[in-house]
């Protein structure tokens, strides 16, 4: 089942730490609060997400594209570059990151989404920014 997670919100509360990063990114205990919610919902068997993009997209991008060497033991050598990568990241997690627009509000996020969930049928939905100790099976 997909997983959606809205990551687009500027995060006005949050100002002193969302200059730079997107809410989602924010760190507890040095990993970001979207790892965390995606690692719950891991937990639950549920490793489909696809992310709405908005504001500072571009950093959780980064962020996935770079996941395995930024948490892997590398080896380079240079005019060769990496030569071996291993102890990385064991997330077996689908993450599809669509752009949105900085300016959209919930409900828009979600209807450019229709294309890419109509075939999926149900799905869940939840805010880049809350974690809570939650069952999602029940």
């Amino acid at each position: 089942m997909q997983t959606v997670i809205l990551c687009g919100g500027i995060g006005t509360r949050l100002a002193e730490e969302t200059g730079s990063r997107p809410k989602p990114m924010v760190e507890i205990g040095g990993m970001p609060i979207l790892w965390h919610i995606m690692k719950i919902y891991d937990c639950h068997g549920f490793k489909d997400f696809t992310l709405t993009l908005g504001y500072k997209g571009e950093v959780i991008k980064d962020y996935f594209i770079n996941y395995y060497h930024n948490t892997s033991d590398i080896t380079v050598k240079l005019g060769e570059g990496i030569t071996n990568c291993s102890n990385g990241g064991t997330e077996n997690w689908a993450i599809r990151m669509v752009n949105t627009g900085q300016n959209t509000m919930t409900g828009g996020r979600l209807h450019q989404l229709e294309s890419f969930l109509r075939s999926e049928g149900t799905f869940m939905l939840t805010y880049g920014d809350g974690i809570a100790d939650i069952d999602i099976n029940a």
